[in-house]
C-alpha cells in the first residue's frame, strides 16, 4: 500500500500546487460543495481545504464519509472538517463500530486522535481488549486505524505502555512494513519507543 505525502502527488494532483490554489480561493463554503459534488477525488480535495467544517451537518459530513473511498480524500475529510467541526465525538462514536471496516475506521482515527488530546472519558484498557483481539484480521483501512490507537496509548499513557508494547509484538501488524530512511516505523513497538524516548528527552 501507498502512503501518499501531502506534499507529494496523489491522484494526478500536485498537493503542493493544490494548497496554492486554496491560497487563492480561501474559505468557500458553497463552491466546497460543489466541488464535493463532481465526485473527482481532485476537486474533493481541493473542497475539503477551503470548506467552513461548522457549517456541514452531521448527516451531510456522515454521507460524504461514506462516499469518501479514497484513502487521501478520507484521510482529509476527517483530520480538516471532521475534525474542526461540531460533530466530531457524535460521529466517532457513530462510526467506532460500523459495519464498513472503512467507515469504522474514521471512527478510531478519531478516537485515536482523543487519546493524544483529549483522553478523558475514553476506556483505554477497553480500547486495548479490542484491538488485541481485532486488529490482527481487521481490514486494511481498519487495520491501520486501530494500529494508531494502539501506538498513541502507548505513547502518551505510560501507564498502558508496556501492555501496548506487548500486544504489539504478539500481533506483529506492519512488523514488517517498508519504511523510508529517517522515517519512524509504523510497527506499533518501535513507533512507541521512539516516540516516547524523544518525549523523555525534549
Amino acid at each position: 500500500m501507498t502512503r501518499s505525502s501531502s506534499v507529494g502527488v496523489d491522484h494526478g494532483v500536485n498537493l503542493t500546487r493544490l494548497r496554492a490554489v486554496v491560497k487563492r480561493l480561501r474559505k468557500q463554503q458553497a463552491l466546497a460543495r460543489e466541488l464535493w459534488a463532481t465526485g473527482e477525488s481532485a476537486a474533493r480535495l481541493l473542497a475539503i481545504l477551503i470548506s467552513r467544517p461548522e457549517e456541514y451537518g452531521r448527516d451531510e459530513i456522515d454521507a460524504m464519509l461514506r462516499r469518501a473511498r479514497s484513502r487521501k480524500v478520507h484521510d482529509w475529510l476527517v483530520n480538516y472538517v471532521v475534525q474542526k467541526g461540531p460533530h466530531a465525538e457524535e460521529l466517532r462514536l457513530a462510526w467506532f463500530d460500523d459495519p464498513d471496516p472503512v467507515v469504522a475506521s474514521a471512527g478510531w482515527a478519531l478516537t485515536a486522535e482523543r487519546v493524544v488530546r483529549s483522553p478523558e472519558g475514553l476506556d483505554l484498557p477497553g480500547l486495548l481488549d479490542t484491538v488485541e483481539a481485532r486488529m490482527k484480521d481487521a481490514p486494511e483501512r481498519l487495520r491501520w486505524a486501530m494500529n494508531e490507537c494502539l501506538a498513541q496509548i502507548g505513547i502518551e499513557h505510560a501507564g498502558y505502555r508496556e501492555r501496548a508494547l506487548d500486544i504489539g509484538e504478539r500481533l506483529e501488524v506492519l512488523k514488517d512494513y517498508p519504511t523510508p530512511p529517517g522515517c519512524t516505523s509504523p510497527f506499533a513497538p518501535i513507533w512507541i519507543r521512539e516516540m516516547a524516548r524523544r518525549k523523555s528527552t525534549s
